[in-house]
Formats: structure tokens, sequence, C-alpha cells
């Protein structure tokens, strides 16, 4: 009995010793919690900036960090107006914005609810159906459907109460959840909160963060309810993401080794009648229901079986409860009598078996690398990767998600201010987020600067171009707010000053701040980093994923390139050269605009190595140095070519072509404009140079 005891433990060292060499470690745990806080307090802080009345909650294991790479987790986005008010009591009624009151009775199944729709001046039932998403139901109150409409994005498509979201450029696939928020907790839950008081494992700092999180409700009936076009969830999911944020690493190792077993064991063909969900649920309260000494290293496959035996038991009895609204049954309706004995028989077999089991999962190479740790094949037989290289790689991924979160952020508030006439809100957006910033502190202070610092240069050279325009000097005020947002990333605001010195025609400034640019870029290694377009994941260095491994998230600016982004009111501290792509669709170019993808094509937008490039040609060409002029331009075509992270490929064959005008070479400049177009057929300004091209060939043909 001691030896089998002495076998249980080595093998769960072991084990834990697997999971912390594919990432499931303290270290990064807290990493991709730091991160994913980082781009939800930046989200709402950028939709507060610019007034939209939205608030999302980054959710799921990605935001706890319960996930490894090859689980693929996606990462959940809650979402909801903040005009909306679900109310539980009549006290909670707010004046002027859509109030509906939350409705718990017979007909509704526990854990879920009827929303009533409230008058918005008084604290009584609305009497008038507003429309289409709205019902009377026989007792005569106005009930909202829980039918959802894509406010997301074209390419978003409806998984159930959520609309899932591929990602790109090395962003994470992405569910969001529309939701609708309540302030208060849970009618329901209440019996939960008493029971906490006297839990060994959470306290009452837990017990007071849950109580004031208020809960939501989503868009979802019961699988059994009779209504369910009616029937909204209530979700207490900010109180479950303070829960997990209160695990130890053996708990959350034990959660992860039950979503791989999960996936290759349970739902092995794809099934959905058990989820994650249910495997965190049971964990929770398995945590709660034992002591808190045994959730240690060397008891991992106690810990593991425990679990399974009580999700074993749920599935007998078709009956899993919520942790924390136990009257809503996780399981009503997931599974049919034969599912049932097919699910009770694969959980036996794993927990009969579970150290082989174990050995034979893929996912992560989890049981290859459980082989080499107990001796039964060879070390590095399978060639894995170091536990060092999976921090790297992990590391990378979570920092070239938040660099493109930043880069959206920016284009987004872009978007809000790119009509000339509309350029004050950029100043009151400013201002909002520099107020803002010396207002608090810790994560939002942090995360404000970060919004700020992309548009510092922004709202810089839009002065400088309006100096520009009005044939004055450029302001020092104009200078200050662009060299106050020098640090936003390695190039993108200094590639802006330099374009407004040149601009301005102080070629000496500009070659300087160029020169500078160049011997940064290359001091380190650099990611381009453009969120505009789908792109495969760029191509990182070795250097580069080590400085994401050893340092915090603020690394980030001194490793990424953004894309320049000039909008119409910077136009006259962009070339003329750079100008086309503002004027880049015809009338019918503009049918075939993307609804979202498309924002931004009035703009000029270029990648940062391509315009230090493009304006090195153009600096040195005015100051007549040909020999430099000529490297920059070797270096642009080197760089068209051989780049494999560039954004906006079609813009630097553009402005490549109308070097090669300048060098009078007519044919090549011809072939870029083909080759920009074979990339993107509309909305291209290549039609345009190839009509100049063609016009000016045919003028000088006749002279």
């Amino acid at each position: 009995m001691d030896q089998a005891a002495d076998i249980k433990e080595l093998s769960s060292l072991m084990l834990s010793e697997v999971l912390n060499d594919i990432g499931v470690n303290e270290r990064m745990v807290l990493k991709m919690r730091q991160v994913n806080m980082l781009r939800e307090t930046m989200s709402n802080i950028t939709l507060w900036s610019i007034g939209d009345n939205m608030t999302t909650y980054y959710l799921g294991s990605q935001s706890e960090g319960t996930t490894t790479v090859g689980l693929q987790s996606d990462l959940d986005i809650l979402f909801f107006e903040n005009d909306v008010n679900v109310i539980q009591d009549w006290s909670e009624w707010e004046h002027g914005k859509v109030n509906y009151l939350m409705i718990q009775d017979e007909n509704t199944t526990p854990g879920y609810c009827f929303l009533q729709l409230l008058q918005s001046d008084e604290p009584f039932p609305a009497i008038v159906i507003p429309k289409e998403d709205h019902i009377t139901d026989r007792n005569g109150r106005i009930l909202l459907k829980n039918k959802l409409n894509n406010v997301i994005s074209p390419d978003a498509f409806q998984i159930g109460p959520s609309f899932a979201l591929h990602g790109h450029s090395g962003m994470l696939d992405e569910d969001f959840v529309k939701s609708l928020p309540c302030k208060s907790w849970p009618q329901s839950a209440s019996v939960w909160l008493e029971k906490v008081s006297v839990s060994r494992w959470l306290t009452q700092d837990i017990r007071r963060y849950v109580a004031g999180t208020g809960c939501f409700v989503v868009a979802t009936g019961s699988k059994v309810s009779k209504y369910p076009e009616q029937e909204w969830r209530i979700s207490t999911t900010l109180a479950e993401r303070c829960l997990m944020f209160n695990l130890n690493i053996t708990q959350i190792r034990c959660y992860v080794l039950m979503k791989m077993i999960l996936k290759s064991y349970l739902n092995p063909e794809g099934e959905t009648h058990l989820s994650s969900f249910m495997c965190k649920t049971t964990l929770l309260h398995s945590i709660e229901n034992t002591h808190p000494s045994i959730w240690k290293e060397n008891n991992l496959l106690v810990c593991l079986s425990y679990c399974l035996q009580k999700l074993h038991n749920y599935v007998q009895y078709g009956h899993c409860p919520h942790f924390i609204i136990p009257g809503n049954n996780l399981m009503a309706g997931q599974f049919t009598a034969r599912e049932r004995h097919t699910l009770l028989k694969r959980i036996n077999r794993v927990i009969n078996n579970d150290v082989h089991m174990l050995l034979n999962i893929c996912i992560d190479d989890l049981g290859y690398r459980l082989q080499e740790k107990l001796n039964i094949v060879p070390r590095r037989v399978y060639n894995l990767q170091t536990s060092l290289e999976v921090s790297e790689y992990c590391s990378t991924i979570h920092y070239i998600n938040f660099a493109n979160a930043m880069s959206s952020n920016h284009k987004g508030v872009l978007i809000i201010v790119q009509n000339e006439e509309n350029i004050g809100a950029l100043k009151t957006i400013l201002y909002k987020l520099l107020s803002y910033s010396y207002r608090s502190n810790g994560l939002e202070q942090a995360t404000c600067r970060i919004v700020v610092s992309l548009l510092l240069a922004t709202f810089g050279t839009v002065l400088a171009s309006s100096c520009i325009g009005k044939n004055k000097q450029v302001s020092s005020e104009a200078l200050d707010w662009l060299s106050k947002g020098l640090e936003s990333d390695v190039t993108s605001s200094r590639l802006k000053l330099a374009s407004v010195y040149y601009c301005t025609g102080d070629m000496v400034k500009t070659e300087f701040i160029l020169r500078y640019i160049e011997n940064q870029y290359f001091s380190v290694p650099i990611l381009h980093c453009c969120s505009c377009w789908d792109q495969t994941p760029p191509e990182v260095t070795k250097e580069f994923t080590r400085i994401c491994n050893e340092e915090n998230v603020d690394c980030v600016k001194h490793i990424t390139a953004f894309c320049v982004k000039f909008i119409k009111a910077e136009i006259n501290c962009v070339p003329h050269e750079l100008q086309y792509e503002m004027f880049r669709s015809t009338q019918d170019d503009m049918l075939h605009r993307h609804a979202t993808k498309s924002r931004g094509m009035d703009w000029s937008i270029i990648d940062s190595l391509i315009y230090l490039y493009f304006l090195q040609y153009k600096t040195y060409r005015q100051l007549g140095k040909f020999q430099e002029e000529q490297q920059a331009l070797r270096k642009l075509s080197r760089a068209i070519a051989e780049e494999e992270n560039l954004g906006h490929r079609e813009t630097a064959l553009n402005i490549l072509g109308q070097c090669m005008e300048q060098e009078n070479r007519p044919q090549a400049a011809f072939n870029c404009y083909i080759r920009s177009l074979h990339l993107r057929a509309r909305n291209n300004a290549a039609r345009v140079h190839i009509c100049r091209l063609l016009c000016k060939l045919s003028v000088s043909k006749y002279n």
C-alpha cells in the first residue's frame, strides 16, 4: 500500500514537472492574466474616451491563465451597453435608462429569468411593445426575446449566445458574448454567499468582492425550457473569474488536465455533451469539499481522480449544480440516456487507467513528455521543445496579441476622428485620457498611458498639418505633442516627426531623425505590427522571443514597429507620393469595401520600415547625396521583396513605383503597379498611377 502511494506521489511530481514545462506554472499564469487584464482595461478606456457607451470584460481560460497552446482556447469577451439596466428590486430602477425587471417564477428554469420591459420615465411596467425583439406573454408583460444581432463584424458567426471571430495577425480567436448588466447580486445565489462566510477556502475579502460584482444576463435559454426564446441565463462570470484567480498552481494544473482529458477522451469526436465549464464547476466543488492541504504537487493524481469521480457522479445522475447558483443544473438536456451511458464508460476508463491515459494525450505532447519523465522512453527521443522554448513561444504569442490590440485601439480612435471637421474630437479625447491618467493609478494609469502614446503623435501631426496648410511655421505646440509621443513604439511616432520636417523642407533634421530611427531599428529585434488586414502570423527572431520571455509587457513598445497611419487632417505632413493612398477608391471601388476591414482606406497607411527607406530616399535626393539616395532605394526594394511581415505591401509597391518613375525607369514603375494590383485588385491607388504613367509616356512620345 505504501509502495503504491509512493508511486502515485512520484508520478504526481513528474506530471507536475511536465505541466510546468508546457507553461502551466505561476510565472506564465501571471503573465497571461496581466496581458489580458491590460487588454480589457485598454479596451474600456478607449471606449470611454470616444464616448462609446459600452463595457467589455475579458474572460475564460485565456484571462484566467488556465490554458496551454495545445488546448487552443478562445478569448471570451463579454460586452454590454451601459444604458441598459437589469433590476431585481424596484429601488434599482434608473431614470432615462432602458430598464428590465428580472423575473424568476414557476415558468423559468433555475438559473434563468425573463426580462420584463419597464418605462424609462417612471418605475412602472411598459405597456407598449417598442420593437420586434419584444413579445407580450399571457400575463400581459412585455418580455425581451433572447434574439441576438451581430454587432461585432460581418465575419463573425453565431455560436449559441456568442459570436465567434477568427483571429488574424497572430491574434487569438475571439468569442464575443453580448449581455445585459445587473448591478445587484442574483437573489438565487444569496445562499451561496452565506455559505462562503464559513468556507475554509474563500476569504471574507473574496466574499465582499464577489457580492459587489453583480451579475449579467446572457441571451440564451435553457435546453429544457418551455420558453426557450424568452429565457435569459444569469451569469456570475466576474465572481467566477475572482475564484479562478485565487486557485493555487496545483488546482490550475488539475483543471488543465481535466480539459485535456475532456478533449482527448470524453469528447473525442468534438461532441458538446460535456464542457470545460462543467470541468471548472466540478473543480470548484471539489476544492470546496476537500481540505486545502491536499492540493499539492505531489498529490496531483489524487486530486485529479477525485475531480473525475465527482464528474462521473454528476453524469450518472445527470445533475451538475452551478457552483454559485446551485439550482441551475448545467447538465439539463445535455445528453440522452444512451449518451450518458457512453460518457460514464469513458470516464470510468480514464479513472481506472489514469496514468496510462495521460501517457497517450497528444495535446502539448503531454503524453510524450510524461513518458520521458517516467523513463519509459529515453530522454529527447521525441525531440520536444524545452520548457524555455515553450515559455518563450507563449510569451511571444501573448505580447504579439497585446501589440495588435494596441494598434487596433489606436485605429478605433482614429476612425471616430478621421474627418477633418471632427478633428476637435481628437483633442477632446486626448485631454480626457491625460486627465484620467493623472487621477487614476496602477493598472488603469499604465493602460491610459499606452492608449495616449499613439494619439500624441497623431495630434501633433494634425496641428502641424494645419500650420503648413496656412503657410505658417509649424507651431511649438505641435512639435511638443509630437515629442511627447515618441515612445509609443520604436518607429511610427518618430517617422511622423521626420515626415513633418520633410514636408517643411528641413532636410537636415529629417536626415538626423531617420538616421537615429535606423540605428534604433537594427539595435534590437523588431516586430512589424499591423492589425489592418488579415495576415499570416508574423515571423520573429530568437532574440525577440527571449526578450518577450524575460521582460514584462512594457517591453512591447521597445520591440514593435507599428504601421504609420495618416488621416486626412494630416495630409500636409504626408509626401505627395503617399497622399495618393487617401484617394485610392473609385465610386465602384466603394461598393466593394469590407464593412470593417476597409476602415481607414481614406488614410495613408504604410509599414514603418518601408516609410523609413522611402523618406531616406527622398531626403538624400533633396540633399544631393546620390550615393546614399541609391542605397536607400536598394534597401526599399529589398525590404519589399524579402520582409514577410509587411501589412501594406501594395502601398509599398506603389511607393517604389513612383521612386522608379523619378529614376526615369518607367517599365520598372509599371511592373510595381501591376504587382500591387495583383495583391489588391480594388481600392488600390495603383490604378491611378498606371493611368498617370501611361498618360505621361504618351505625352512625352508626341513631344
